[in-house]
């Protein structure tokens, strides 16, 4: 046991230095940062158990980076130490019963409920340290190995958000003799993205993510390069320090920071207890992609300065302090195939298929390559490691190759020269970058163009997915939008996997869709450069679907937002005979799209499409057949109004399982109360 012990420290001691140099040094990761803190914290169980096979040149021993040898090493004046990391949860839970036991077990009196953190970003960027002395810049230092940093004064005097001399306060005090100020510097993600298309469009290599561009600013050698480039700088704490009087809090620091002029995190806050510390980590990793900045977790400090020095350190990490990481957006993984999806217009589009990974608590299989264009850009190879990044918090993409771990067994990709669905020509036209099937009847075409017509934000007719579509087309049922309005039971229940409670919800559906707004319908049609507010214009200045079809191309370019390339493919779309027949066919099937002003001047004589005009509905409780948004969007198709508290005005409260108080206010005031299956009723037109 002891000998394996050895062999894994050693092999863990080298794979992560390695993955150290790869990613400080070279801005070049190899392994996910999520890879590397398992890795780490595995290596430091190990080490504790068998002290003796720890190696000098161990990880656990730096703070920070190797120095890169471009720039003169400096001593730090206060060493800059990391934090440890806590994972999820439970493991701010153990960081905060440590603080209240360490403090106990040193006598100090505190108010358990009231105990103060402060809560900032932990910015996913380069640390550096900045020293004033009289108020004015005199060094700008990188971390480093936390001991010693590189002198990269010029590089940081370039960037604008760093004040060359500290601002006097409000109060007229005088700047501290000796201050030192550390922060993060980063790229904000708008500028970032701006940035790589301005390299691409040079045919320079675009980075992979905002850090490594960050990083890889600072060590250039030509301060007039780095000026350049959009970097920003956030204070989150001080070091050597000189003040009058010493600070008492972290807080009282910050907001000293902020007045010397320095930005501080954006959700920089205090918490107080452990339940305000878990509900600002739920809050701000569901918030994560509304910061400007990337965050990869949030960062604890005991508030009281006096505590933190009782609490002191354990080496490499202060023990007042922890970072509370969020799940990954970003992971290495493999690439193992390159499949080819076709959508409703026909265009091919290549998709990678990955050994799956773990993003921000999702399980990620699949990453859109957008075009062949895109993958040659990328110089992408199956078999190849690649960083794969959630975008948006939702559609996965693969944001660069780790070339270095390229062994020669990697293949290129082809795009084929038939359809994979139908077998038909491969066209790309000469304006565009795409591959197109020239097959009209193409079945994912089909599919495709059926899915769109039953999204939410077209027709809602949320029973049919996918598989329901592909059956729908296979079994030779649908080949056209028109087609959903003629199926029946009888054919339905035909279906694989298909039951009687099934088949009667989606006729339900159905039947509801055919008085969606004009709006919606329009855009249902999947005419090109028609999204969904060009749609709402055109619905808005025609009204009825009859005047929709006649319209003309002078008509349309008399709307405001309207140009003529999205007038130019309405007037194509109408003069197509299949389109022509497809919209015949849903006006004789019952489909009567209403117009905005149905429902603005809609009345209590108004006909039975809009026969919930005048009522008023509240929603409480949990629904089965739909969710509480599409609930009310149907009231609202038939001319309800759906608010959001119960008073005298209104005419129904819909109460689902588990409700709120809102029935007993509704009784108290004789409001009607009904079931999920009355309003059910009540939509069926």
């Amino acid at each position: 046991m002891a000998e394996e012990a050895k062999g894994r420290i050693n092999l863990l001691t080298d794979q992560l230095n390695q993955a150290c140099y790869q990613y400080y040094v070279l801005s070049k990761p190899q392994i996910s940062d999520a890879e590397y803190d398992k890795l780490y914290r595995e290596l430091i169980e190990l080490e504790a158990k068998y002290p003796n096979y720890k190696r000098p040149d161990s990880p656990t021993n730096r703070v920070g980076a190797p120095l890169t040898g471009e720039f003169a090493a400096i001593k730090h004046l206060v060493p800059m130490l990391s934090l440890d990391n806590a994972m999820d949860q439970s493991e701010i839970e153990k960081f905060f019963d440590f603080t209240v036991n360490s403090l106990k077990k040193h006598r100090v009196n505190f108010d358990l409920l009231n105990l103060e953190f402060a809560a900032e970003d932990k910015l996913d960027g380069v640390a550096v340290s900045l020293i004033y002395k009289n108020g004015l810049l005199t060094r700008g230092l990188t971390r480093g190995d936390g001991v010693t940093g590189e002198d990269i004064t010029a590089n940081l005097k370039t960037i604008k958000t760093i004040p060359l001399k500290l601002k006097t306060t409000q109060n007229g005090d005088a700047v501290p003799k000796l201050f030192e100020v550390r922060g993060e510097v980063v790229i904000f993600k708008d500028d970032f993205a701006k940035f790589n298309r301005e390299r691409i469009a040079k045919q320079e290599e675009p980075f992979a993510n905002p850090r490594n561009c960050a990083s890889g600013s600072l060590r250039q050698l030509d301060p007039t390069l780095v000026a350049a480039r959009p970097l920003v700088f956030f204070a989150h704490g001080f070091g050597a320090n000189e003040e009058r009087e010493p600070f008492s809090t972290h807080q009282e620091a910050m907001l000293r920071i902020a007045e010397f002029g320095f930005r501080l995190p954006i959700t920089f806050s205090l918490c107080k207890g452990l339940s305000q510390m878990l509900e600002k980590y739920a809050q701000n990793q569901k918030n994560r992609l509304l910061l400007p900045y990337e965050t990869d977790g949030l960062v604890f400090k005991l508030n009281k300065i006096e505590w933190q020095k009782i609490l002191g350190e354990r080496g490499r990490s202060p023990r007042w302090a922890i970072a509370a990481k969020f799940p990954p957006l970003e992971e290495i993984t493999t690439l193992k195939k390159i499949v080819v999806q076709v959508g409703r217009t026909g265009v091919l589009t290549p998709v990678a298929e990955l050994e799956p990974v773990l993003l921000g608590g999702v399980t990620v299989a699949r990453a859109t390559l957008h075009n062949e264009d895109e993958l040659r850009r990328k110089d992408l190879m199956i078999g190849d490691r690649v960083v794969v990044r959630r975008q948006g918090d939702v559609i996965p993409a693969i944001v660069a190759v780790v070339k270095e771990a390229r062994d020669g067994s990697q293949t290129p990709f082809v795009m084929p020269t038939n359809c994979p669905a139908c077998g038909g020509i491969v066209a790309k036209r000469q304006d565009q970058v795409a591959y197109y099937c020239s097959n009209k009847k193409c079945p994912s075409k089909i599919v495709g163009r059926i899915l769109h017509f039953v999204s939410r934000s077209a027709m809602n007719i949320d029973h049919i997915g996918v598989q329901l579509a592909e059956k729908l087309v296979e079994a030779g049922l649908v080949s056209r939008p028109a087609d959903l309005f003629y199926l029946t039971f009888d054919t339905l229940i035909k279906l694989p996997r298909l039951g009687k409670i099934s088949v009667e919800k989606l006729l339900t559906k159905i039947n509801l869709a055919k008085t969606m707004p004009l709006a919606n319908f329009i855009y249902a049609l999947g005419i090109k450069h028609i999204g969904e507010q060009t749609a709402a214009l055109i619905a808005r200045r025609f009204e009825t679907l009859e005047r929709f079809k006649n319209a003309s191309r002078e008509e349309l370019l008399e709307i405001k937002g309207i140009g003529p390339e999205a007038a130019n493919a309405v007037i194509d779309f109408l003069a197509e005979q299949d389109e022509r027949a497809n919209l015949q066919a849903l006006q004789v099937a019952g489909v009567q799209p209403i117009s905005l002003s149905s429902f603005d001047n809609s009345t209590s004589t108004a006909p039975d499409v809009l026969k919930l005009a005048g009522k008023k509905f509240v929603l409480t409780g949990t629904l089965k057949q739909f969710s509480r948004e599409e609930a009310a969007n149907l009231i609202r198709r038939l001319g309800g109004e759906v608010l959001s508290a119960v008073s005298g005005k209104v005419n129904y409260l819909v109460v689902g399982d588990k409700p709120g108080s809102k029935v007993q206010k509704a009784n108290q005031l004789g409001i009607k109360t009904i079931s999920e299956d009355e309003l059910t009723d009540l939509l069926s037109v």
